[in-house]
């Protein structure tokens, strides 16, 4: 999966935290794993802009959604095989979204990668424009993001473990941290 993220917001983001986000939600949701996704940063003004221009809505909004026409459910019938492809665009607006996190009592990081899932649903077709669609799609974007906390609170504890047990070997003197080549020297 190719993720690529720019911060033209002139607000410090957790890339990682929002690339992660996307790459999980992208899994979760069957696409090939060599598709294509970009995530722009924005400021409000240019949010601003963006809302008028794509959705005829004044003001900022927190994340707008670009799907590329090449991406259709089960492929090009003419295709060979199902292969990668450019699933589209996610524009954030972090300025937006800290105030929206703030006024509901939610952490920027969780915001942002709420804002990232609900932005790939949105690119894979998914709508909230009448109750039965907000309900499938809000219930799966809060199951892939409890899946995905739940994935990296695992991924964590995997890594205290490592951590703990590589410090143990060095401290009984199983490993050797002062020559991390030895097998190469030794040779």
């Amino acid at each position: 999966m190719s993720i690529e993220l720019a911060n033209e917001s002139g607000v410090e983001v957790p890339a990682e935290m929002i690339i992660s986000a996307a790459r999980f939600a992208v899994a979760e949701m069957d696409v090939h794993p060599a598709a294509e996704l970009s995530i722009l940063c924005v400021d409000q003004e240019t949010m601003a802009d963006m809302h008028m221009q794509w959705m005829d809505l004044p003001g900022p909004t927190d994340v707008m959604s670009f799907p590329m026409d090449e991406l259709a459910p089960g492929g090009r019938p003419d295709a060979a095989e199902p292969g990668p492809a450019i699933l589209g665009d996610i524009v954030l607006c972090p300025e937006f979204a800290a105030q929206q996190a703030k006024s509901a009592r939610r952490s920027f990081e969780h915001e942002l990668s709420m804002l990232t899932v609900h932005g790939v649903l949105h690119l894979l077709g998914y709508d909230h424009a009448d109750a039965d669609e907000e309900k499938e799609m809000f219930g799966l974007q809060n199951r892939i993001l409890e899946d995905f906390y739940d994935e990296r609170h695992r991924q964590a504890q995997q890594q205290r473990q490592s951590d703990r047990d590589t410090r143990l070997l060095t401290n009984i003197g199983f490993t050797d941290t002062e020559r991390p080549n030895a097998s190469a020297e030794d040779g």
